[in-house]
């Protein structure tokens, strides 16, 4: 049984005359009356009843109808499935975010428009540092991941997003609590909070670099588990702190944040994700996040 037979007994079970089935499905008659009688021919028993100018349906063609509709509505469900997961309108994205990145407007704008736009697809999110995430992106247990710049990449691509300054954050109580912008030597006695150089080493040692280059080596007074748990730690009366802009907001009492004079640090948002992607939900998103990263640069 070939499934145009099915389309073809369906035709005419609607219609009840072979000529206006066959223009309905654009054919000649003496075609479907053939595939018509090699259907019930390997049935083994009449489908319809042949009368000068119209058929009707036997017992067995009437049971046959519904079965066959079943089966072609069926088969057109799974065509448009399939179709709706080759172009990633459907499917699984498992998607990883370092947690300084999400509160970066930039991100919560790609994720909105990834989700209007394919709603149908099942995101499952997982929160990490940059490190980790790369690791978990290269050994195929994250499709992509949303990371915190700069980073050693290695064999992955990475698709940036968007570039912000490097803040100062201080103390309510801080001498220089009233300037808007101050530089990194105006820091040189205080201990800074800083986060484990394993979850973002290269971003890590960016700073320190800056430090040094601006004449003196941080002391470490504390370290913070998380880029974005750096405020609350200065809050605290741990000492200062060199974040992202964009972790400013965060709502956190008596602390300020300030602009960096001379060379302004800097860090980067960026998506990760395997070299030679062929799922549709990734390359999807890719898109978007390309689509967003030029809106932020012409807005």
């Amino acid at each position: 049984m070939e499934f145009r037979q099915l389309r073809y007994f369906l035709a005419v079970a609607e219609h009840l005359h072979f000529t206006e089935a066959a223009s309905h499905l654009g054919i000649a008659q003496p075609p479907l009356s053939q595939q018509i009688l090699k259907l019930e021919r390997e049935i083994g028993t009449p489908l319809f009843i042949r009368h000068p100018r119209r058929v009707e349906l036997t017992e067995a063609g009437r049971l046959f109808r519904e079965s066959a509709r079943r089966i072609v509505e069926d088969a057109q469900q799974a065509f448009a499935e399939a179709q709706n997961a080759g172009r990633g309108v459907t499917g699984r994205l498992s998607l990883g975010f370092a947690g300084s990145t999400v509160f970066h407007p930039a991100v919560a704008a790609t994720m909105q428009s990834y989700r209007h736009a394919f709603e149908r697809v099942s995101i499952s999110c997982e929160e990490s540092n940059s490190s980790l995430l790369l690791d978990k992106v290269a050994e195929r247990h994250l499709d992509a991941a949303l990371v915190r710049m700069p980073l050693n990449c290695r064999d992955l691509v990475v698709e940036p997003l968007i570039e912000e300054d490097m803040l100062a954050v201080l103390p309510a109580s801080h001498r220089l609590n009233r300037r808007r912008r101050i530089a990194l030597a105006d820091l040189a006695g205080d201990p800074f909070i800083l986060f484990p150089r394993p979850i973002g080493p290269d971003l890590y040692d960016s700073i320190i670099g800056a430090c040094r280059e601006a004449g003196f080596a941080p002391s470490i007074g504390m370290e913070s588990p998380q880029i974005s748990s750096a405020a609350n730690l200065v809050a605290a009366g741990f000492g200062v702190a060199v974040v992202p802009a964009s972790i400013r907001q965060i709502q956190v009492e008596s602390v300020s944040y300030h602009e960096l004079r001379g060379n302004p640090l800097s860090t980067g948002i960026a998506l990760i994700h395997r070299p030679r992607e062929k799922s549709p939900t990734v390359l999807n998103f890719v898109k978007m996040l390309r689509k967003q990263r030029l809106a932020a640069r012409t807005g």
